[in-house]
């Protein structure tokens, strides 16, 4: 399939950025793992690298695959994280979280010196909030969390936001690896990226939310013959 091609390439793209002796965060995600395999195959072949995990399905994938992980107290500098993206705008922000993993993901991204995203067409974007915001939230609270949430989307210029809770096929709440829930507020469009990641951020029981601005500083797109580099 073109899509995952596209995918396979923009990861490719990203192994360029990898340097023998760094510390690398491992994102979270369909085209995040198909850079964990290539760093994989170059560490059979004598790269050598520690990395951390942003989820534990990336830890399980990596351990799988004989990648070197050490725990997140242990670690002093991560000089690069490659990690996917839901979306992806003309500036750089992200929309990030739809696989539940968006508190990990920033931690390891914000403390990166270099995050890098890798991603398909698709995710991109000339403006962010087509694809629904997710908000991790504590249990504690959350349905009056989640009408705070509502309000500063509405105080943000989001005509009549929707905000549910994410369950699974069945009805069962996800639960992240943080042991919370999470909220996808599908906005259609967010006017101003910058002041609802300011916004959600004051709201109590917001744990973290999935907007990343400012953090990614290249964005590969892949395509069926290679891929695009944006910096930023």
């Amino acid at each position: 399939m073109a899509n995952e091609l596209e995918k396979q390439n923009a990861a490719a793209a990203a192994m360029e950025f990898v340097e023998d002796g760094m510390t690398i965060g491992l994102g979270t995600g369909s085209t995040a793992k198909y850079f964990v395999e290539m760093l994989a195959e170059e560490i059979a072949d004598g790269l050598v690298v520690r990395c951390i995990e942003t989820s534990e399905q990336t830890r399980r994938q990596a351990e799988s695959l004989g990648i070197p992980l050490i725990p997140s107290e242990q670690v002093e500098r991560i000089h690069l994280t490659v990690d996917g993206a839901d979306e992806v705008d003309e500036h750089g922000f992200l929309i990030k979280g739809g696989g539940a993993a968006l508190l990990r993901e920033k931690i390891i991204a914000n403390a990166s010196d270099h995050m890098v995203v890798i991603a398909d067409p698709s995710k991109q974007v000339d403006r962010l909030g087509k694809f629904p915001l997710p908000v991790e939230v504590t249990p504690f609270g959350y349905t009056i969390t989640a009408k705070k949430v509502y309000d500063a989307l509405c105080s943000s210029g989001i005509d009549r936001p929707r905000v549910e809770l994410r369950a699974q096929p069945g009805g069962r709440l996800v639960v992240t690896d943080g042991g919370n829930y999470i909220l996808d507020c599908h906005c259609l469009k967010i006017p101003d990226a910058e002041s609802l990641a300011a916004r959600l951020s004051g709201v109590p029981g917001v744990v973290e939310h999935g907007l990343f601005i400012g953090i990614a500083r290249t964005v590969i797109i892949g395509n069926e013959s290679g891929a695009t580099v944006f910096e930023f």
